[in-house]
């Protein structure tokens, strides 16, 4: 009689509450971030705003300091798909501007020319300029016909596309955020590790230190620290001063509950038994204290991101910051000081949008990832 074969039984399929048991707390993170609809969202807005200000020059419909002397404070365009006769256009287009002196103003005033329709091309060739700062081409994201203007976001003073100085602006603005949170990280898990590990008279210099640096109102140490840049500095020298100068104050509150942290932690059984099998320090701090509480630090960091960012676009703003020919968010806002400009030119406050969208995204995301840092909470 033939043997009887046992056919192989399929792997049994884990249940929802053992994937729970065995996942890691990687997992559990992500798994309770993508609950969060709103920071996920935001994580996509400010992906999508990165991005764009990686290709800038792409993106840009033109060289942000290129001059357009006709085009003085003029204003958005519109993108059209229906003509003055009603009939509609697949393509998008805009109609040539007009412009035309005020005698009581003295001002431009602009007016559409309905005859002259000129269609929105997509890679588009326009001003020269060069990619991540290796390739040099003249292809834009968006563009217009040859003869045409494309200002959706209309233009300042001397006729620069708005649009074009945003995207551009960004790159600083948006930038300073991450350079000056790595210093401040930097900084805060360093000392604070410090602090808390070893105690003694190091812990008692660092948080008198961090209590003065507390204590001091942060406006006024900004202005005053900025004022002592040399102002023979280039623009990349004060861009760095002031990420430093930003970095100064933000690192104070991750060094605090860093020191704490490694005080509660430095008794735990599991430091104890790495001391006894012969650990070296850096190991017990970098191998298990730190990576302890690591979702906590990636939430403290981008909870911080926007602070950087406002900080920054404030000094640029009051004239302590950067300041023309560089070009970010707070620089631009700069033009919309005046009441009388803001009266005839409105839209030289488009700047501030992607200021509150970019610290709004930054705020929703940290809420969301200190939310996951804790998976097991409810």
């Amino acid at each position: 009689m033939a043997a009887e074969t046992i056919a192989p039984q399929p792997a049994p399929v884990p249940q929802p509450e053992e994937k729970i048991f065995v996942a890691s707390q990687w997992q559990l993170m992500w798994w309770r971030f993508r609950k969060h609809k709103l920071a996920v969202f935001s994580t996509i807005v400010l992906a999508i705003m990165y991005t764009i200000i990686l290709f800038g020059g792409f993106f840009a419909p033109y060289d942000p300091r290129a001059n357009h002397v006709k085009f003085q404070y003029a204003p958005p365009q519109k993108i059209r798909f229906v003509d003055a006769e009603g009939r509609f256009h697949l393509r998008p287009f805009v109609y040539a501007y007009t412009g035309k002196m005020n005698p009581d103003s003295l001002r431009f005033t602009y007016t559409e020319d309905t005859t002259k329709p000129y269609p929105i091309l997509f890679f588009a060739k326009g001003d020269p300029y060069t990619l991540l700062g290796k390739i040099k081409t003249d292809r834009h994201f968006i563009g217009v016909a040859e003869g045409g203007t494309l200002f959706l976001l209309g233009t300042e003073k001397q006729g620069r596309d708005l649009l074009s100085r945003i995207i551009i602006g960004g790159q600083v603005s948006l930038s300073i955020g991450l350079v000056g949170i790595a210093i401040s990280f930097i900084l805060g898990v360093l000392l604070g590790g410090i602090s808390g590990y070893y105690g003694g008279v190091f812990d008692v210099i660092m948080q008198r230190i961090i209590e003065f640096l507390r204590s001091v109102p942060t406006l006024p140490l900004w202005m005053a620290l900025s004022a002592a840049l040399p102002p023979r500095w280039s623009v990349l020298q004060v861009y760095f001063g002031i990420v430093i100068i930003l970095s100064l104050i933000g690192w104070t509150g991750l060094a605090r509950v860093v020191r704490s942290k490694f005080m509660s932690l430095r008794e735990e059984d599991y430091i104890m038994a790495a001391r006894l099998v012969g650990a070296s320090e850096m190991r017990i701090i970098f191998r298990h204290m730190v990576p302890s509480f690591a979702s906590y630090l990636i939430a403290n960091i981008t909870m911080s991101v926007p602070g950087m960012i406002l900080g920054e676009t404030t000094l640029s703003f009051i004239g302590l910051g950067l300041q023309p020919p560089a070009l970010s968010w707070g620089v631009l806002l700069k033009d919309g000081q005046a009441v009388k400009t803001l009266n005839e030119a409105p839209w030289l406050l488009w700047p501030a949008i992607p200021v509150v969208i970019a610290v709004l995204a930054f705020n929703f995301m940290g809420d969301g990832l200190r939310d996951a840092a804790d998976p097991y909470s409810r």
